[in-house]
Protein backbone atom coordinates (compact mmCIF):
# COMPACT_ATOMS: atom_id res chain seq x y z
CA UNK A 1 0.00 0.00 0.00
CA UNK A 2 2.80 2.36 0.96
CA UNK A 3 4.70 1.47 -2.23
CA UNK A 4 1.63 2.20 -4.37
CA UNK A 5 1.26 5.61 -2.77
CA UNK A 6 4.97 6.27 -3.28
CA UNK A 7 4.74 5.32 -6.96
CA UNK A 8 1.69 7.51 -7.36
CA UNK A 9 3.49 10.45 -5.75
CA UNK A 10 6.51 9.95 -7.99
CA UNK A 11 4.24 9.83 -11.03
CA UNK A 12 2.56 13.09 -10.03
CA UNK A 13 5.94 14.78 -9.53
CA UNK A 14 7.18 13.56 -12.91
CA UNK A 15 4.04 14.80 -14.61
CA UNK A 16 4.39 18.19 -12.88
CA UNK A 17 8.06 18.53 -13.85
CA UNK A 18 7.30 17.50 -17.40
CA UNK A 19 4.55 20.10 -17.63
CA UNK A 20 6.82 22.80 -16.19
CA UNK A 21 9.57 21.90 -18.67
CA UNK A 22 7.16 22.06 -21.60
CA UNK A 23 5.82 25.40 -20.37
CA UNK A 24 9.29 26.86 -19.98
CA UNK A 25 10.37 25.63 -23.40
CA UNK A 26 7.12 26.89 -24.89
CA UNK A 27 7.56 30.32 -23.33
CA UNK A 28 11.10 30.58 -24.67
CA UNK A 29 9.94 29.55 -28.10
CA UNK A 30 7.14 32.07 -28.01
CA UNK A 31 9.53 34.80 -26.91
CA UNK A 32 11.97 33.88 -29.64
CA UNK A 33 9.34 33.66 -32.38
CA UNK A 34 7.27 36.56 -31.05
CA UNK A 35 10.08 39.10 -30.67
CA UNK A 36 10.32 40.99 -33.99
CA UNK A 37 13.54 42.27 -35.52
CA UNK A 38 13.86 45.86 -36.70
CA UNK A 39 16.88 46.84 -38.78
CA UNK A 40 18.01 50.47 -38.59
CA UNK A 41 20.35 51.68 -41.33
CA UNK A 42 21.97 55.07 -40.66
CA UNK A 43 23.96 56.83 -43.37
CA UNK A 44 26.65 58.24 -41.06
CA UNK A 45 27.19 59.71 -37.61
CA UNK A 46 26.49 63.38 -36.97
CA UNK A 47 24.24 65.10 -34.41
CA UNK A 48 21.07 65.32 -36.55
CA UNK A 49 21.06 61.68 -37.65
CA UNK A 50 22.09 60.49 -34.19
CA UNK A 51 19.16 62.43 -32.70
CA UNK A 52 16.78 60.74 -35.15
CA UNK A 53 18.17 57.33 -34.18
CA UNK A 54 17.63 57.97 -30.46
CA UNK A 55 14.14 59.28 -31.19
CA UNK A 56 13.27 56.10 -33.09
CA UNK A 57 14.13 53.95 -30.08
CA UNK A 58 11.99 56.18 -27.86
CA UNK A 59 9.08 56.03 -30.31
CA UNK A 60 9.20 52.23 -30.40
CA UNK A 61 9.23 52.11 -26.60
CA UNK A 62 6.27 54.48 -26.35
CA UNK A 63 4.27 52.06 -28.50
CA UNK A 64 5.14 49.00 -26.40
CA UNK A 65 8.28 47.84 -28.20
CA UNK A 66 11.10 48.37 -25.73
CA UNK A 67 14.40 47.70 -27.55
CA UNK A 68 16.04 44.52 -26.30
CA UNK A 69 12.95 43.44 -24.39
CA UNK A 70 10.07 43.46 -26.87
CA UNK A 71 11.97 43.99 -30.11
CA UNK A 72 15.43 43.13 -31.38
CA UNK A 73 17.23 46.13 -32.87
CA UNK A 74 19.93 45.55 -35.49
CA UNK A 75 21.57 48.97 -35.85
CA UNK A 76 24.04 49.49 -38.69
CA UNK A 77 26.01 52.67 -39.48
CA UNK A 78 27.27 52.85 -43.07
CA UNK A 79 29.87 55.57 -42.35
CA UNK A 80 28.76 57.32 -45.56
CA UNK A 81 29.99 54.40 -47.70
CA UNK A 82 27.75 53.22 -50.56
CA UNK A 83 29.12 49.66 -50.50
CA UNK A 84 28.34 49.49 -46.76
CA UNK A 85 24.78 50.59 -47.45
CA UNK A 86 24.31 47.73 -49.90
CA UNK A 87 25.93 45.11 -47.65
CA UNK A 88 23.98 46.16 -44.58
CA UNK A 89 20.68 46.29 -46.47
CA UNK A 90 21.24 42.72 -47.68
CA UNK A 91 22.09 41.72 -44.10
CA UNK A 92 18.60 42.77 -42.99
CA UNK A 93 17.03 40.81 -45.84
CA UNK A 94 19.05 37.70 -45.03
CA UNK A 95 18.05 37.82 -41.37
CA UNK A 96 14.40 38.26 -42.45
CA UNK A 97 13.84 41.45 -40.45
CA UNK A 98 10.21 42.28 -39.71
CA UNK A 99 10.73 45.95 -40.59
CA UNK A 100 13.65 48.16 -41.60
CA UNK A 101 14.26 51.88 -41.13
CA UNK A 102 16.41 54.05 -43.38
CA UNK A 103 17.82 57.17 -41.73
CA UNK A 104 18.51 59.63 -44.61
CA UNK A 105 17.71 59.23 -48.29
CA UNK A 106 20.70 57.09 -49.41
CA UNK A 107 19.95 54.58 -46.64
CA UNK A 108 16.30 54.36 -47.66
CA UNK A 109 17.22 53.95 -51.34
CA UNK A 110 19.63 51.12 -50.51
CA UNK A 111 16.94 49.33 -48.52
CA UNK A 112 14.42 49.79 -51.35
CA UNK A 113 16.91 48.26 -53.79
CA UNK A 114 17.42 45.29 -51.46
CA UNK A 115 13.79 44.34 -50.76
CA UNK A 116 10.29 44.87 -52.08
CA UNK A 117 8.70 42.71 -49.37
CA UNK A 118 10.02 43.78 -45.96
CA UNK A 119 8.27 46.97 -44.73
CA UNK A 120 10.56 50.00 -45.04
CA UNK A 121 10.06 53.10 -42.88
CA UNK A 122 11.71 56.31 -44.04
CA UNK A 123 13.45 58.11 -41.20
CA UNK A 124 14.09 61.63 -42.51
CA UNK A 125 13.74 61.55 -46.31
CA UNK A 126 13.06 65.04 -47.62
CA UNK A 127 11.35 64.15 -50.91
CA UNK A 128 10.21 60.49 -50.91
CA UNK A 129 8.50 60.71 -54.30
CA UNK A 130 11.34 62.68 -55.91
CA UNK A 131 13.82 60.11 -54.58
CA UNK A 132 11.89 57.37 -56.38
CA UNK A 133 10.80 55.68 -53.15
CA UNK A 134 7.02 56.07 -53.29
CA UNK A 135 4.36 56.56 -55.94
CA UNK A 136 2.39 59.10 -53.96
CA UNK A 137 2.96 60.80 -50.62
CA UNK A 138 -0.63 60.25 -49.51
CA UNK A 139 -0.80 56.64 -50.66
CA UNK A 140 2.81 55.41 -51.07
CA UNK A 141 2.07 51.95 -52.48
CA UNK A 142 4.16 48.79 -52.08
CA UNK A 143 6.25 48.34 -48.91
CA UNK A 144 7.40 51.89 -48.08
CA UNK A 145 6.13 54.73 -45.90
CA UNK A 146 7.70 57.00 -43.28
CA UNK A 147 8.59 60.53 -42.27
CA UNK A 148 9.84 63.47 -44.32
CA UNK A 149 12.29 65.98 -42.87
CA UNK A 150 11.31 68.61 -45.43
CA UNK A 151 12.51 71.91 -43.97
CA UNK A 152 10.12 74.87 -43.72
CA UNK A 153 11.99 76.74 -46.47
CA UNK A 154 9.66 79.73 -46.68
CA UNK A 155 9.93 80.30 -42.92
CA UNK A 156 13.70 79.96 -43.11
CA UNK A 157 14.07 82.45 -45.94
CA UNK A 158 11.84 84.91 -44.06
CA UNK A 159 14.08 84.52 -41.02
CA UNK A 160 17.22 85.30 -43.05
CA UNK A 161 15.57 88.46 -44.36
CA UNK A 162 14.63 89.58 -40.84
CA UNK A 163 18.12 89.03 -39.46
CA UNK A 164 19.89 90.38 -42.59
CA UNK A 165 17.61 93.17 -43.92
CA UNK A 166 20.42 94.72 -45.99
CA UNK A 167 21.49 91.43 -47.58
CA UNK A 168 22.21 91.68 -51.32
CA UNK A 169 23.55 88.22 -52.18
CA UNK A 170 22.74 84.89 -50.52
CA UNK A 171 24.84 81.78 -51.06
CA UNK A 172 23.52 78.23 -50.86
CA UNK A 173 25.96 75.44 -50.03
CA UNK A 174 24.99 71.82 -50.76
CA UNK A 175 26.16 68.39 -51.94
CA UNK A 176 25.46 67.71 -55.62
CA UNK A 177 24.95 63.96 -55.11
CA UNK A 178 22.47 64.34 -52.23
CA UNK A 179 18.96 64.03 -53.69
CA UNK A 180 17.35 65.72 -50.70
CA UNK A 181 19.76 68.66 -50.76
CA UNK A 182 19.34 69.11 -54.52
CA UNK A 183 15.54 69.06 -54.19
CA UNK A 184 15.68 71.73 -51.49
CA UNK A 185 18.11 73.82 -53.56
CA UNK A 186 15.62 73.89 -56.43
CA UNK A 187 12.75 74.87 -54.13
CA UNK A 188 14.84 77.51 -52.37
CA UNK A 189 15.97 78.94 -55.70
CA UNK A 190 12.33 79.41 -56.69
CA UNK A 191 11.50 81.11 -53.38
CA UNK A 192 14.45 83.49 -53.74
CA UNK A 193 13.34 84.40 -57.26
CA UNK A 194 9.88 85.27 -55.93
CA UNK A 195 11.48 87.51 -53.28
CA UNK A 196 13.93 89.10 -55.76
CA UNK A 197 16.90 87.77 -53.78
CA UNK A 198 20.13 87.06 -55.66
CA UNK A 199 21.09 83.45 -54.93
CA UNK A 200 24.52 82.01 -55.75
CA UNK A 201 24.85 78.21 -55.66
CA UNK A 202 27.99 76.41 -54.50
CA UNK A 203 28.03 72.62 -54.60
CA UNK A 204 30.47 70.01 -53.34
CA UNK A 205 31.02 66.31 -54.10
CA UNK A 206 32.26 65.24 -50.67
CA UNK A 207 33.68 66.60 -47.41
CA UNK A 208 37.11 67.08 -49.02
CA UNK A 209 35.63 69.95 -51.05
CA UNK A 210 34.18 71.86 -48.09
CA UNK A 211 37.24 73.92 -47.17
CA UNK A 212 38.13 75.19 -50.65
CA UNK A 213 34.59 75.76 -51.94
CA UNK A 214 33.40 77.47 -48.75
CA UNK A 215 36.38 79.85 -48.81
CA UNK A 216 35.48 80.78 -52.37
CA UNK A 217 31.82 81.23 -51.45
CA UNK A 218 32.16 83.49 -48.40
CA UNK A 219 34.21 85.99 -50.39
CA UNK A 220 31.21 86.74 -52.61
CA UNK A 221 28.05 86.52 -50.47
CA UNK A 222 26.47 88.31 -47.50
CA UNK A 223 25.03 85.17 -45.89
CA UNK A 224 24.96 81.41 -46.45
CA UNK A 225 22.03 78.98 -46.42
CA UNK A 226 22.62 75.23 -45.95
CA UNK A 227 19.74 72.84 -46.74
CA UNK A 228 19.25 69.48 -45.06
CA UNK A 229 22.54 67.95 -46.18
CA UNK A 230 24.32 65.15 -44.35
CA UNK A 231 27.70 65.70 -45.96
CA UNK A 232 27.80 69.40 -45.05
CA UNK A 233 26.45 68.63 -41.58
CA UNK A 234 29.37 66.31 -40.94
CA UNK A 235 31.79 69.10 -41.89
CA UNK A 236 30.04 72.08 -40.27
CA UNK A 237 33.10 73.08 -38.25
CA UNK A 238 35.10 73.69 -41.44
CA UNK A 239 32.31 75.69 -43.05
CA UNK A 240 31.72 77.79 -39.92
CA UNK A 241 35.46 78.45 -39.49
CA UNK A 242 35.72 79.92 -42.97
CA UNK A 243 32.43 81.82 -42.72
CA UNK A 244 33.35 83.35 -39.36
CA UNK A 245 36.71 84.48 -40.72
CA UNK A 246 34.82 86.46 -43.38
CA UNK A 247 32.10 87.60 -40.91
CA UNK A 248 29.44 85.82 -42.98
CA UNK A 249 26.57 84.17 -41.06
CA UNK A 250 25.47 80.61 -41.84
CA UNK A 251 21.75 79.79 -41.69
CA UNK A 252 21.32 75.99 -41.70
CA UNK A 253 18.10 74.05 -42.18
CA UNK A 254 18.54 71.90 -39.06
CA UNK A 255 18.70 72.76 -35.35
CA UNK A 256 21.74 70.58 -34.67
CA UNK A 257 23.68 72.51 -37.31
CA UNK A 258 22.88 75.76 -35.50
CA UNK A 259 24.32 74.18 -32.36
CA UNK A 260 27.43 73.37 -34.41
CA UNK A 261 28.00 77.03 -35.27
CA UNK A 262 25.11 78.15 -37.46
CA UNK A 263 23.42 81.47 -36.63
CA UNK A 264 19.69 80.72 -36.67
CA UNK A 265 16.92 78.64 -38.22
CA UNK A 266 13.35 77.45 -38.08
CA UNK A 267 13.96 73.75 -37.62
CA UNK A 268 12.04 70.54 -37.38
CA UNK A 269 13.11 68.87 -34.14
CA UNK A 270 15.19 65.89 -35.26
CA UNK A 271 14.56 63.87 -32.11
CA UNK A 272 10.77 64.32 -32.44
CA UNK A 273 11.06 63.32 -36.09
CA UNK A 274 12.74 60.11 -34.93
CA UNK A 275 10.01 59.49 -32.35
CA UNK A 276 7.35 59.67 -35.08
CA UNK A 277 9.41 57.27 -37.21
CA UNK A 278 9.60 54.81 -34.31
CA UNK A 279 5.86 55.07 -33.68
CA UNK A 280 5.09 54.43 -37.36
CA UNK A 281 7.37 51.39 -37.27
CA UNK A 282 5.53 50.05 -34.22
CA UNK A 283 2.20 50.48 -36.02
CA UNK A 284 3.55 48.45 -38.94
CA UNK A 285 4.73 45.71 -36.58
CA UNK A 286 1.15 45.68 -35.28
CA UNK A 287 -0.17 45.09 -38.78
CA UNK A 288 -0.60 48.50 -40.41
CA UNK A 289 0.14 48.48 -44.15
CA UNK A 290 2.90 50.78 -45.49
CA UNK A 291 1.21 50.98 -48.88
CA UNK A 292 -1.78 52.88 -47.47
CA UNK A 293 0.01 54.84 -44.74
CA UNK A 294 0.66 58.47 -45.85
CA UNK A 295 4.10 60.04 -45.58
CA UNK A 296 4.17 62.14 -42.41
CA UNK A 297 5.17 65.80 -42.72
CA UNK A 298 5.91 68.29 -39.93
CA UNK A 299 4.75 71.66 -41.23
CA UNK A 300 6.27 74.20 -38.86
CA UNK A 301 9.71 74.48 -37.30
CA UNK A 302 10.90 75.78 -33.94
CA UNK A 303 12.97 78.97 -33.89
CA UNK A 304 16.58 78.37 -32.81
CA UNK A 305 18.90 81.34 -32.22
CA UNK A 306 22.63 81.11 -31.51
CA UNK A 307 23.54 84.13 -29.40
CA UNK A 308 27.17 82.99 -29.11
CA UNK A 309 27.55 83.07 -32.87
CA UNK A 310 25.69 86.38 -33.18
CA UNK A 311 28.16 87.98 -30.77
CA UNK A 312 31.12 86.70 -32.80
CA UNK A 313 29.66 88.18 -35.97
CA UNK A 314 28.47 91.45 -34.42
CA UNK A 315 24.83 90.68 -35.23
CA UNK A 316 21.87 91.66 -33.05
CA UNK A 317 18.68 89.63 -33.34
CA UNK A 318 15.40 91.60 -33.57
CA UNK A 319 13.58 91.67 -30.22
CA UNK A 320 10.55 89.96 -31.74
CA UNK A 321 12.65 86.93 -32.72
CA UNK A 322 14.28 86.71 -29.30
CA UNK A 323 10.85 86.76 -27.65
CA UNK A 324 9.56 84.06 -30.00
CA UNK A 325 12.58 81.81 -29.38
CA UNK A 326 12.19 82.25 -25.63
CA UNK A 327 8.53 81.24 -25.77
CA UNK A 328 8.46 78.54 -28.45
CA UNK A 329 12.04 77.68 -29.41
CA UNK A 330 15.56 77.78 -28.07
CA UNK A 331 18.32 80.33 -27.54
CA UNK A 332 21.90 79.09 -27.43
CA UNK A 333 23.81 81.36 -25.03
Amino acid sequence: MIMKRLYALIAVILVFLGFAFVQEGGDNKTARVGKPTVGILQLMSHPALDAIHHGILHGLKEKGYTPGKDVKIDFQNAQNDQSNLMTMSNRFVNENADAVIGIATPSAQALANATSKIPIVLGAVTDPKGAGLVKNNKRPGHNITGVSDQAPLKEQLGLIKKVMPNMKTLGIFYTSSDDSAVAQYKQFKSLCAQENITLKAYSISNTNDVDQVSQQMVSGVDAVYVPTDNTVASAMQTLVKNANAAKVPVFPAVDTMVKSGGLATYSINQYKLGVITGEMTADILDGKKPATTPIHYIKHGDLILNQQEAKKLGITFPASLVKEAQQKGEIIK
